[in-house]
């Protein structure tokens, strides 16, 4: 079975508390996601934050408009700093997502670590090389568009110091 990294970085500018409360509510889940998903929240009335051992449910079409169900569990919340959601029910052999923000100068810094493993062993390499690994590049896309438009973005230090690769 091979696993996988994904990881993402956003600047934000907006404060901690904002970044937060928008990103532990459940009910902005559906916000960040391509239309094309059709990303359906299937268990209810959610409440207005995340919390550990919480439990969603949504039906999703990520490749050629097939519905699928997909369950992930909260595991771990740090108030301001990070949440852990983890695939239960999926397509994938494993989902471990953290979401961490991180106060930094005129704005939050967002970090994502997706660690993945897709299913069916070799296939799922294959399928990983050929479609889950640009799904994800283009899934986060949107969401840093979505985040752009809501609070902007800061200027990346690195880049304007030349350290970025």
């Amino acid at each position: 079975m091979a696993f996988y990294q994904f990881k993402r970085d956003q600047r934000i500018a907006a404060s901690l508390d904002e970044v937060w409360d928008f990103i532990s509510s459940p009910r902005n889940l559906k916000e960040i996601t391509p239309d094309y998903m059709g990303f359906d929240i299937t268990n209810g009335d959610l409440p207005e934050k995340m919390y550990e051992g919480m439990m969603i449910t949504y039906k999703v079409s990520p490749l050629l408009g097939l519905k699928m169900d997909w369950m992930t569990e909260i595991t771990h919340v740090r108030d301001r700093e990070y949440f852990v959601d983890e695939q239960r029910v999926g397509p994938y052999s494993l989902w471990h997502h953290q979401h961490i923000v991180k106060e930094i100068h005129d704005g939050v810094l967002m970090e994502d670590i997706v660690t993945y493993s897709p299913p069916f062993g070799p296939l799922g390499a294959i399928a990983n090389s050929l479609i889950i690994e640009n799904k994800l590049k283009e899934i986060f896309a949107y969401r840093k568009k979505v985040i752009q438009k809501k609070w902007g973005e800061l200027p990346d230090v690195r880049s304007v110091d030349g350290l970025a690769g």
